[in-house]
């Protein structure tokens, strides 16, 4: 009985800190917005989330087309083909673990060393993919690797005992069967690159204009509004540009939890 309560309670606070947050949002950003706004070209006089909505798109889907490939491949290298009990596979989830509770500041060093520095890449929109790619590749290991061992035993059994062999079981039976998990990790993926602007700020710098150009600086919204409130003198708008980058991560959300449940219904089918 105590036990519930103290779960009901905990879960009443936290459900009433986060619509406490969206509310504020909400009520403090959408009445400063205005078509100014989302004018093509930035200048001082719109302060324009355009060109910061369009390298925000850019930037979650390269560096998802960047990480998820390596993060789920290593997961299933992991969990299906190394020996579970190895040094090597505790080592890389000790890492992996490790990984995901740095600072995002010092991922924007690293990038910043690395990338545009040793690699030659410059302040640039690749520089700020492959800097997220690495920020975000612990959550989409570790996330892929836990539905991948959420797959029943049986069903692995069941597969070889029908003849198939291990790369057929793999993609037909255990990536379909862990689609769910592995798909929250990639929504959990999601919102940090869209959130992020830490990393982004050595990396993919902060110039409002689209980077249709990989090789090109480009900020994103979280740096946009990061600018704008450094800066003191655009506060309101810096209220709206963060409803519209809430709203930005409830679309991208629904949309990839649709894909997931079409491909989940898909596989059971």
């Amino acid at each position: 009985m105590i036990l519930r309560a103290l779960t009901w309670l905990y879960a009443g606070a936290g459900f009433l800190i986060m619509a406490s947050m969206v509310i504020y949002i909400l009520f403090t950003g959408v009445p400063n917005l205005s078509a100014s706004l989302f004018a093509w070209t930035y200048t001082t006089d719109n302060v324009s989330m355009m060109p910061a909505i369009i390298n925000t798109v850019l930037i979650t889907v390269l560096t998802l087309a960047v990480s998820l490939p390596i993060g789920i491949g290593a997961a299933v290298y992991l969990e299906e083909y190394a020996p579970r009990e190895s040094r090597f596979v505790s080592l890389v989830s000790v890492a992996a673990e490790t990984l995901a509770g740095i600072p995002s500041i010092v991922f924007g060093l690293f990038g910043m060393l690395l990338f545009v520095t040793r690699m030659h890449l410059g302040l640039s929109l690749l520089s700020g993919v492959l800097t997220l790619a690495v920020l975000v590749l612990p959550l989409v290991l570790r996330t892929a690797q836990e539905a991948l061992r959420a797959v029943p035993d049986s069903m692995r059994e069941a597969s070889y005992a029908l003849g198939a062999g291990k790369l057929r079981t793999i993609f037909k039976v255990l990536l379909p069967q862990a689609a769910g998990g592995i798909f929250s990790g990639i929504l959990l993926a999601s919102g940090r690159i869209a959130g992020e602007s830490a990393a982004l700020i050595y990396t993919a710098g902060t110039l409002a204009k689209p980077a249709f150009d990989l090789m090109s600086p480009g900020a994103t919204l979280s740096v946009h509004m990061y600018k704008l409130l450094n800066e003191g003198l655009y506060m309101p708008q810096a209220s709206a540009v963060a409803v519209v980058l809430l709203v930005l991560c409830i679309i991208m959300n629904l949309g990839q939890m649709l894909i997931c449940k079409k491909m989940t219904k898909g596989s059971i089918a």
